[in-house]
């Protein structure tokens, strides 16, 4: 039951709050016997799955053992993964420098990086928005062991998971990458 006041708000009355609000609740309850055994369950599924997840062996289907030791013997670098982002509307290269030296061409301003789909002869480009600039990282001097990315544009989504692609970063062709 509620009362109008003067200037026209309503005022709850006390039998009408006791409805809202439980006086006799026991918030302690939750933590009682019977549910302490679904807690403990769920914890023991989740650190089971944790564990197993740990367990599983790394697997880089992106490039081939031949093609990992020709990039990191003539360009210094390891090709880290091609991924899907942006709700696949982008393509995010990761790559980490091993040899500073070898790999500083990748990272020249000078140099306009590109994709090729291999199934459509696409190409595609490096996003360069007015205010952020090239969406890719240059240095003047490489960090050995720090990854560094690129992305990619994929308007209309033209590149699905599965799909081949060709990383051209100057004279550097990363062939045959299969996209994440």
């Amino acid at each position: 039951m509620s009362q109008t006041t003067n200037n026209g708000t309503q005022v709850l009355l006390s039998s009408e709050r006791d409805f809202w609000v439980n006086k006799d609740a026991d918030y302690d309850s939750f933590l009682a016997p019977k549910h302490s055994k679904i807690i403990i369950l769920v914890f023991v599924v989740s650190a089971v799955a944790a564990l197993l997840k740990g367990c599983a062996p790394e697997t880089n289907n992106v490039i081939t053992t031949a093609q990992k030791s020709l990039y990191e013997n003539k360009w210094g670098v390891n090709v880290e993964s091609i991924r899907l982002s942006s709700a696949g509307y982008m393509l995010d290269f990761r790559y980490r420098i091993l040899d500073p030296e070898k790999a500083a061409p990748l990272l020249s301003r000078k140099v306009k990086p590109h994709l090729v789909a291999q199934e459509s002869g696409a190409k595609l480009i490096v996003p360069a928005p007015p205010k952020i600039g090239s969406l890719r990282q240059k240095s003047y001097q490489p960090i050995p062991d720090k990854v560094y990315f690129i992305l990619f544009s994929n308007p209309g989504r033209l590149v699905k998971p599965g799909d081949k692609v060709t990383v051209v970063i100057g004279d550097f062709r990363a062939e045959d990458l299969v996209v994440e």
